[in-house]
């Protein structure tokens, strides 16, 4: 599977997102805490959809919030092939200050080996 994330493994839309906060299942590790909820295989040909968050409230200058979701994106992309099942998930960062890429990755893989 090719190291890359689509548009259409971005989860948008306001019913499929209202719904991920209304059936989802919680993990938190570190700096990230993720929704997720499986979603049958034959729907959207089996893939991962994702959405990231940073909360305006943490982080009040966009410059900082979009590094933040370019690394989480980045730490998805490059090891969504340990979600076992297709799931939509959200990521939302909660660390008051902005972390290195390296513990971004470490804790995105410590959520991805237990969704699914």
């Amino acid at each position: 599977m090719p190291e890359t994330l689509p548009k259409s493994e971005r989860l948008s839309g306001q019913t499929a997102v209202s719904a991920l906060f209304e059936r989802g299942k919680g993990l938190s590790s570190g700096c990230l805490r993720c929704k997720y909820i499986a979603i049958p295989t034959h729907a959207d040909a089996g893939v991962s959809r994702i959405v990231v968050s940073v909360p305006k409230r943490l982080f009040k200058r966009a410059v900082k919030r979009n590094l933040l979701k370019r690394r989480i994106r980045e730490a998805y992309r490059r090891q969504k092939d340990l979600v076992s099942a297709p799931a939509d998930i959200l990521f939302i960062y909660t660390a008051q200050e902005v972390l290195p890429y390296e513990v971004i990755y470490a804790d995105m893989t410590a959520i991805l080996q237990k969704v699914c």
